[in-house]
């Protein structure tokens, strides 16, 4: 009997379409003589849908219609198990559409990325691939992840963290004091470089943070590296033993590498034979033209950054190299990389599909381990009188 896989993607974020390029990508890689696949969309208001319209990459030029030809469906719990049920019920039959054994989230960004959907699969029982809760939410807040990465002796640039609401005028007068010119601004928690902007003087930085304040509550400012070089290298594994991948070596065609660079200009329209190919359509060094100890060292800090940050399946985690100096500092974690950054590791020899395979398994493995762990008591607290202090409404003293 083959295994139910539901490949989530989608949901309400800014990166909501390079999410549903990553997963038809992998659900054309997954090896369909072991598994079924369950291609479950989330749309941008957090609807699930369900069919197999859904791995048709040109149907998303009219969503409308395409969610015409799929059905909508709720998770629910049926026999201590999690189930796809039709959002409309019929009269007659089941309305169960599927029972899957493991979910696998490819989606990017707020509201799926950061820990929100692995917890309601948690909330379902449902074994997921990829990162938990914490370390989900600990990648997507560039904030909270360097000061954890900065406690284990990762080197990552110093960063002023404001909320919305700040004045202006401060802001500027605490990066020019202890930042300076040039700066990075960030939303704390977007990736594929949306709302990310590097400003030289006065005038551009209040432009960029009125642009990172427009995608996020929460902005983050660090030194500009003047002669940057940027390293990527994914992580895959778990708590148990992690290896890195090749190195890449992002190639931009502006200031930094924008969401264009990665996504609009790999080929026309970042479309490839009719299909997009994401982030594989990125221009790229791939190894990175680098020494070979630079090389090294950079390999053993994403290892070591994976597992500080407690990750688990597969991730990406981008490195700068200040070639002035010649330090190296961790940018930051990607959880569910574009493209699961499957074009690091066909380098190394492992296909795709080998990939996808692999990472099932992590997520196969650690829910073994979590079956062994007790979450709650059988004891029934109210039939032995516990709570009694708590008088009914209209009840008299």
């Amino acid at each position: 009997m083959k295994i139910q896989l539901a490949v989530l993607f989608g949901g309400k974020s800014v990166e909501h379409e390079i999410s549903v390029i990553s997963a038809l990508q992998a659900m054309n890689s997954i090896n369909t003589q072991k598994y079924d696949i369950i291609p479950v969309y989330i749309t941008k208001q957090s609807a699930f849908y369900t069919g197999e319209a859904l791995r048709d990459i040109t149907r998303y030029r009219d969503i409308p219609a395409l969610l015409k030809d799929c059905t909508q469906v709720n998770f629910a719990m049926q026999d201590g198990r999690a189930v796809l049920t039709r959002t409309k019920s019929k009269a007659f039959g089941s309305n169960v559409i599927a029972t899957p054994d493991i979910a696998f989230p490819i989606v990017h960004g707020t509201n799926v990325e950061d820990g929100t959907l692995q917890g309601f699969l948690n909330l379902y029982g449902l074994p997921y691939v990829g990162c938990d809760v914490l370390s989900s939410a600990v990648g997507m807040d560039k904030y909270v992840q360097k000061a954890v990465l900065a406690a284990e002796g990762i080197p990552v640039l110093p960063a002023l963290r404001f909320r919305a609401g700040a004045d202006q005028k401060e802001i500027v007068a605490k990066a020019e004091e202890s930042i300076g010119y040039p700066v990075i601004v960030k939303p704390v928690n977007l990736g594929s470089s949306v709302g990310i902007t590097k400003a030289s003087d006065r005038d551009e930085l209040l432009s960029a943070l009125d642009l990172a304040f427009s995608f996020a509550d929460t902005v983050i400012l660090e030194r500009a590296i003047v002669k940057l070089k940027e390293i990527n290298c994914s992580v895959m594994g778990d708590e148990d033993g992690a290896r890195p991948s090749v190195l890449e070596e992002p190639v931009a065609q502006d200031k930094i590498l924008s969401y264009r660079d990665k996504y609009m200009d790999g080929g026309k329209g970042g479309k490839n034979g009719g299909k997009s190919s994401g982030m594989a359509s990125l221009k790229r060094k791939i190894p990175a033209e680098i020494d070979d100890a630079t090389a090294e060292k950079i390999k053993s800090l994403a290892v070591r950054s994976f597992g500080a940050l407690g990750c688990s399946g597969l991730v990406r985690i981008d490195f700068m190299i200040d070639m002035e100096s010649g330090d190296v500092y961790f940018n930051e974690v990607n959880t569910i990389p574009g493209s699961l950054a499957f074009y690091l590791w066909e380098p190394a020899g492992v296909p795709y599909t080998d990939l996808l395979e692999e990472l099932i398994s992590l997520a196969r493995k650690r829910a073994r381990k979590q079956s062994g762990i007790t979450y709650s008591f059988d004891t029934n607290v109210f039939a032995m009188g516990g709570g009694m202090g708590i008088k009914n409404k209209g009840t008299k003293s």
